[in-house]
């Protein structure tokens, strides 16, 4: 963590699986008017970023069918794919999950799109939605 300040848990972007970036990305932007913020690309899916307020949104588009967003797709089709809280401390907000039974699907933290340590929660412990942690 950067700041000694404990800021809270918050909402840091929704992932939204999409077919085409092309195909939906002029509604956010053009129609809502999010303004883009550059992402990289990360775990086989295309990103594009939208600031939304405070948040982001993350227009996720599969590099291969065979990637998590393109499972998703075949599976699900369209829509949110998992909502990612940022805390103050990752490790201690992994530890309270073990602790508590929480299934994790990242144990140990990674680098995500934004170049922030993450850890996803699995959806079978946390009532069908897939958590992302991040730290600020």
């Amino acid at each position: 963590m950067s700041d000694s300040t404990p800021r809270g848990t918050r909402i840091a972007h929704l992932g939204i699986a999409v077919s085409s970036l092309e195909g939906v990305l002029p509604f956010y932007r053009d129609i809502l008017g999010l303004p883009e913020t550059p992402l990289d690309d990360a775990d086989g899916a295309r990103i594009v970023g939208l600031v939304a307020g405070e948040s982001l949104v993350e227009l996720l588009e599969p590099d291969q069918s065979d990637s998590p967003i393109g499972k998703f797709l075949a599976k699900r089709g369209p829509g949110i794919h998992h909502v990612c809280f940022a805390v103050d401390d990752l490790d201690a907000t992994l530890a309270r999950c073990k602790a508590h039974g929480v299934q994790l699907i990242d144990a140990t933290p990674r680098i995500g799109a934004e170049g922030k340590r993450i850890a996803f929660l699995h959806p079978r412990s946390t009532a069908g939605v897939l958590i992302e942690l991040s730290e600020y």
